[in-house]
């Protein structure tokens, strides 16, 4: 299992405009990023009618399901996935093999579209998740509370 992403409100930021500039260039409903451990990082788009946890959720556990099924035939993953309906179409992508960008879309894109600008968009979130991966490195702690001693919680809670 992954570590969590710790990130300050410029990365998340910066992360949350890429995903509203996909919305925008792709002409998608929604898009999404979550990490692979099921936790949903920001959302973009018509998201009110969406249960984006239950979406972040069910796309970590078919991230896994589909690597299981990769490494059965030889493969380390499946980065990228795509599931057409009738109505509407989800396209998925493994980005630092740490979250995953999703778009939901329909008859107003074509795959070709979302196919292209998520990988621009891919490549930028990298950049991004390799600055909080070296970021977390540099300072010595996964967590901004790893300073946080027992000693100190049992004061904050004895008082």
């Amino acid at each position: 299992m992954a570590t969590s992403l710790v990130m300050y409100e410029e990365e998340f930021s910066r992360i949350h405009t890429i995903c509203e500039r996909l919305i925008r260039e792709t002409h998608a409903k929604v898009v999404f990023l979550v990490d692979k451990n099921g936790q949903l990082i920001t959302a973009a788009g018509l998201t009110q009618h969406v249960d984006t946890t239950s979406l972040a959720s069910l796309t970590a556990g078919n991230v896994a399901a589909m690597g299981g099924l990769a490494k059965l035939i030889g493969e380390s993953e499946f980065p990228h996935q795509f599931h057409e309906g009738t109505k509407e179409s989800l396209y998925m992508t493994v980005v630092g093999g740490r979250v995953v960008l999703v778009v939901i879309f329909d008859s107003r894109t074509s795959l070709g579209l979302v196919r292209l600008r998520i990988k621009k968009a891919s490549d930028e979130l990298m950049r991004i998740l390799e600055s909080v991966t070296m970021r977390a490195e540099y300072s010595g702690a996964a967590s901004p509370f790893a300073e946080i001693s027992d000693a100190d919680i049992e004061n904050l809670f004895s008082e």
